[in-house]
């Protein structure tokens, strides 16, 4: 296990302010009472709760074509037909992931292939759980052309995920279980596959990124 690249800069920083925050009610106060204390333990939590959100886990990522891998960790919460205006003009069958605060917040391409399409969308910060949050809140639309098949990821972020970061731009050749991008203090994933797409999950299930099978084509 070791931290994300995304986090360096907000733990060092974070640690920063905790330390000056914590030094300066000790040189006020004169003594290390019970005032202190309860700061310091109220900071190392909120550090380690920080910490949590950027780990990255060591995962052994093995290709596996004609799957769909899920691009995060999370359960799933919706599976369903919509109409998706955006570069498709048509309707598919909708996957989502919920990525709770508990959860890797890393995504990870779940197919190898080609990117085809790739817009970043400014937006609202509504609750992610909300079926307004796929077209009203920022995020990204990405679409996968892998085997002759089109699937649209788009990452979403959520009342408190409020930066997404992604390192995909259209033409990409991709490869599956590459990191393609990360969500800042969770939030949403939603798929769009083809009709008749089969597939592999439940409501409410719980999926791991690059190791569950979300679909098979």
């Amino acid at each position: 296990m070791t931290i994300h690249k995304e986090g360096y800069r907000i733990l060092t920083g974070l640690f920063v302010i905790l330390l000056l925050l914590n030094a300066a009610l000790f040189f006020l106060t004169d003594s290390f009472g019970i005032i202190n204390w309860i700061i310091l333990v109220i900071s190392v939590v909120f550090y380690l709760f920080i910490l949590k959100f950027f780990r990255s886990p060591n995962r052994q990522i093995i290709s596996q074509e004609g799957k769909f891998l899920s691009p995060a960790d999370g359960t799933i919460v919706i599976i369903e037909e919509s109409y998706v205006k955006e570069y498709f003009d048509d309707k598919r069958l909708q996957v989502s992931i919920f990525m709770s605060a508990h959860n890797v917040h890393i995504n990870w391409n779940p197919v190898s292939g080609i990117i085809k399409y790739f817009k970043y969308h400014p937006g609202k910060f509504f609750i992610a759980s909300l079926p307004k949050a796929s077209e009203f809140n920022e995020h990204t639309s990405i679409v996968y052309e892998t085997g002759g098949k089109l699937v649209m990821v788009r990452q979403i972020a959520g009342f408190v995920a409020r930066r997404i970061v992604y390192y995909l731009k259209e033409s990409m050749t991709v490869d599956q279980g590459d990191q393609f991008g990360f969500i800042k203090f969770g939030s949403r994933i939603d798929i769009f596959f083809p009709l008749g797409t089969k597939v592999n999950v439940n409501l409410n299930q719980k999926v791991k990124g690059t190791e569950t099978v979300i679909a098979e084509f």
